[in-house]
């Protein structure tokens, strides 16, 4: 049984009866007789099902988000957004996948010679809790441009999202088969994943689990993106707006109440502006509203889960002990559902739990750095290599870019994912890439062609 637990209330709110290894084949069979037929539909066709799905999307938003704040305590207005941000998903690959699938001819000693990208068949999407509809997407759209039919599976806790994501092809007339959702236990991976008929995964989560899934994938030779966890450093250096970096650092850290891969988790700045810096960041934390994510005022919602609420507790205590200070926050609440207030940790260094390992809620850690250079190694001394962002002028955030170990940089600005742009990691952050060009290449046969002289 999968069930679904309020996090506001810590009370059921939905159990659906996990699929059995028949019913699990069933969707893969289904999976297959639609791809038979959907690698041969046009890409005007292909476009014109994910432009309907948009539209669903757009047009139910308001019954659509209150189930990721039911099911893992988004606060209702930025379930909303992320409802809209998977609509511009779908709508961005069915606008340019024409474009970013075009044959290129490449010259050689041939009459013509070129590659062209075709499809692979199904493709398995194993997803994480904190973004239901968002990562959805971001698997699917470029997938189903490219001409291969997706199965989710997404994380067992959001079972509701699951449904609604797969209810909005049927709504929208998509062939059947297309896309499905299966609501399997997460032991049952393994059947999907070996499966001859599943052709590719993508997985989003955490790097453990996500060394098994690429463990299993290699043995059967499939591709394989990971999107996994992230320690995402944030440098602020002494020529840095302090203002604007203290707020958007702010931002990235609480977002979601902490639980993204691409957070803030390390802000790192440079010691001659350290205090400067902290009671920036310290105004801006404070100032933030945490309660129900039902009301349109909160800011911040719940922890999804007990248990990851006191795995957070644990990294707080444990740092504190080891000699970090606790600026706000840093104390268990009382009282119903799984919240943890905001929290900023001063005199973070290398060793402490909040320092080495992924912090998944609204904790800020601050570490400071004699210099540039000084700050620049203790963004790259981590086993992760995800996302990172650098507050400095234009120019040295530009050079600088290029010498920080992570996927994505983001310069003066907070770092995002942006269906035009590819999202993916290094390091035990993962490989592949999602969204953008590069990301709808990651699931097709790159495929070359050579022509020799004309015969007759």
């Amino acid at each position: 049984m999968l069930t679904a637990i309020d996090p506001t209330t810590g009370t059921i709110v939905r159990e659906v009866p996990a699929a059995t290894p028949a019913e699990i084949t069933a969707i893969i069979d289904r999976a297959q007789s639609a791809y038979v037929s959907w690698k041969d539909t046009p890409l005007a066709e292909r476009a014109q099902v994910l432009q309907r799905v948009a539209a669903h999307l757009r047009e139910h938003t308001e019954e659509l988000a209150p189930l990721m704040t039911q099911e893992m305590g988004k606060p209702i207005s930025e379930a909303r957004g992320e409802v809209g941000k998977a609509a511009w998903a779908a709508e961005h690959y069915a606008q340019h996948a024409e474009d970013y699938l075009a044959t290129e001819h490449i010259a050689a000693d041939a009459t013509a010679s070129y590659v062209q990208y075709l499809p692979l068949g199904p493709v398995l999407g194993i997803l994480p809790w904190n973004a239901p509809f968002w990562i959805a997407f971001r698997f699917c759209a470029p997938a189903l441009m490219a001409g291969n039919t997706c199965v989710m599976k997404h994380d067992p806790h959001v079972p509701g999202c699951a449904a609604a994501i797969e209810d909005a092809f049927t709504a929208v007339g998509a062939p059947p088969g297309l896309f499905q959702a299966v609501q399997a236990a997460t032991p049952d991976v393994e059947q999907m994943i070996r499966d001859p008929r599943i052709r590719a995964v993508s997985f989003t989560g955490s790097d453990r689990a996500g060394s098994a899934v690429a463990s299993i994938a290699a043995s059967e030779i499939k591709p394989a993106v990971l999107e996994l966890g992230g320690s995402d450093p944030c440098v602020v250096l002494a020529d840095a707006d302090l203002e604007q970096a203290a707020k958007i650092s702010a931002l990235s850290r609480v977002t979601n109440a902490g639980q993204s891969c691409i957070a803030a988790k390390r802000v790192i700045v440079e010691r001659s502006v350290h205090d400067e810096f902290v009671q920036l960041l310290t105004e801006q934390l404070g100032g933030l509203v945490m309660g129900d994510p039902r009301e349109e005022s909160t800011q911040v919602g719940p922890i999804a889960r007990q248990e990851l609420r006191e795995n957070l507790h644990r990294q707080v205590q444990t740092s504190v002990e080891a000699g970090a200070t606790c600026v706000l926050g840093g104390q268990m609440p009382e009282g119903d559902g799984y919240f943890y207030p905001v929290t900023l940790l001063t005199g973070v260094t290398p060793g402490m739990p909040a320092c080495t390992e992924e912090t998944f809620g609204p904790v800020a850690v601050v570490i400071a750095a004699d210099d540039a250079e000084d700050a620049l190694a203790i963004a790259n001394d981590t086993p992760y290599g995800l996302g990172a962002s650098i507050w400095t002028t234009t120019a040295r955030g530009v050079e600088m870019a290029g010498r920080i170990e992570a996927g994505q940089v983001s310069v003066n600005g907070i770092v995002k994912t942006d269906p035009r742009l590819p999202s993916g990691g290094i390091k035990r952050s993962g490989y592949g890439r999602e969204l953008g060009p590069h990301g709808i290449r990651e699931f097709v046969n790159a495929q070359q062609v050579w022509v020799g002289p004309a015969t007759t």
